[in-house]
């Protein structure tokens, strides 16, 4: 599905990226993994056309480059950024509406599957976002992406800063993504739930991929771990 090929991005004149190559098929969680600018969230930013690039990034067979982020995500993207972009002065139930994709196909998302899913939403739908915990930003980020019916949502560090009870509520979402046919690209910084939940783990560092392989491989190569993950 997406298809990323000796792809380069740019901050004005700082070359971030250095020829990235990655592939997430369909149904499939992918672990994107690395320390602090590493380049994970560039990757993300460049996928959804909202820095500059060089080198080639396909969809589904077509090119994504020159398209504007809305235009990306009309077509199948979600992106969850790691800042929980609310809008405080709307209610819970609002931010999702203002989700959802128009158009006659029937989403595949529900406002009952959003507040089954995190109960919490439920209480808090007629509750102003900006009010919300953490946690609950977080809760809503994630549900207002699905409302649009992405075939595949870019998660940027989801955990970041939850209680791990939450922690493990959103680890139970994602697979519950992938058990509906959806693929997951998963930025996050928490190894061990990167490691439980994905199929595939891509290590970055300096801008370049520098490992590539299953959970089972990576909790295997120590190097690899020591090198470019661990603090």
């Amino acid at each position: 599905m997406l298809r990323l090929d000796d792809l380069h991005a740019f901050y004005g004149k700082s070359h971030v990226l250095h020829g990235v190559t990655l592939r997430v098929a369909p149904g499939e969680i992918v672990a994107l993994l690395g320390r602090n600018g590493s380049g994970r969230s560039t990757t993300a930013k460049a996928v959804m056309g909202l820095v500059e690039t060089q080198g080639a990034a396909t969809w589904k067979g077509r090119p994504l480059a020159g398209l504007k982020p809305y235009e990306i995500a009309h077509r199948g993207i979600a992106y969850v950024p790691e800042n929980r972009d609310v809008f405080p002065r709307l209610t819970v139930h609002q931010n999702l509406q203002l989700g959802q994709k128009s158009g006659a196909k029937a989403a595949r998302w529900s406002f009952e599957d959003m507040y089954a899913m995190f109960p919490r939403l439920r209480e808090r739908q007629h509750t102003e976002a900006g009010v919300l915990s953490g946690g609950e930003q977080q809760m809503l980020t994630l549900c207002r992406s699905l409302m649009g019916d992405p075939e595949l949502i870019i998660i940027d560090e989801p955990t970041e800063g939850l209680a791990p009870r939450i922690v493990e509520q959103v680890a139970h979402y994602l697979l519950a993504l992938k058990a509906r046919g959806l693929s997951v690209l998963l930025i996050e910084q928490k190894l061990t739930i990167a490691l439980e939940i994905s199929q595939r783990c891509v290590v970055m560092g300096h801008g370049r991929v520098v490992f590539e392989g299953t959970p089972a491989e990576l909790r295997a190569n120590a190097a690899v771990r020591k090198e470019w993950l661990e603090v």
